[in-house]
């Protein structure tokens, strides 16, 4: 009988900026802590539609869109915000200036956890980010506070990854099998092709 788990845990919300993603390469920049994760959920555009031939449905034909990453997170600090949704940010006075968005790719990097305690790491590779919502209450003698929600929808890269031959939009390992070496998973971006098993 399949072991039976869960999900339970999320940490560790990272982020780094695509410099490149073309049909000869893929790479990217440095990886940056962006905000104390609460929740992260995912929603992928998908259809199927039958075709139909001589009055029988006889082709199913599936197309994937893009992921919708939602991630409740604690306050964004203002310099990570201003990078990840292409705005300013003022380093001299501490400001965030809202106003045009600069379009930018990003991979988006987290550990997730099971209920017997394995370890999911997960990049994904090519997004954007959201101008993420926000709540600001009143004060009262309770201990209310509130976060930000921000949303990453994620596509695949346009370079083709060499050891599986073809695009992808993500990178999901399972710890448990003690197969892939993931001691360095968040240090760059871990691709297929970067991916190494356990020596």
């Amino acid at each position: 009988m399949a072991k039976i788990t869960e999900y339970r845990g999320v940490e560790g919300l990272v982020y780094a900026e695509v410099t490149e993603d073309s049909t000869e390469t893929y790479t990217t920049g440095e990886v940056k802590p962006l905000a104390g994760v609460g929740e992260i959920s995912r929603t992928t555009e998908s259809s199927d539609e039958a075709h139909y031939y001589d009055n029988k449905p006889a082709v199913i034909v599936s197309s994937t869109g893009s992921d919708e990453i939602t991630c409740t997170v604690s306050a964004i600090p203002f310099d990570v915000l201003a990078d990840i949704t292409g705005q300013i940010y003022d380093a001299n006075t501490g400001a965030f200036i809202e106003g045009q968005r600069a379009t930018k790719y990003y991979a988006l990097g987290y550990l997730a956890k099971k209920t017997d305690g394995t370890l999911v790491p997960v990049w994904r590779f090519k997004g954007t980010f959201s101008i993420p919502d926000s709540t600001h209450v009143t004060e009262n003698d309770g201990t209310d506070a509130n976060g930000q929600e921000i949303t990453y929808t994620g596509i695949m890269t346009t370079y083709k990854f060499a050891k599986i031959g073809a695009s992808a939009k993500a990178l999901t390992v399972d710890t448990s099998l003690g197969k892939a070496d993931v001691s360095t998973f968040f240090d760059a971006v871990t691709t297929p092709d970067t991916l190494k098993t356990i020596a």
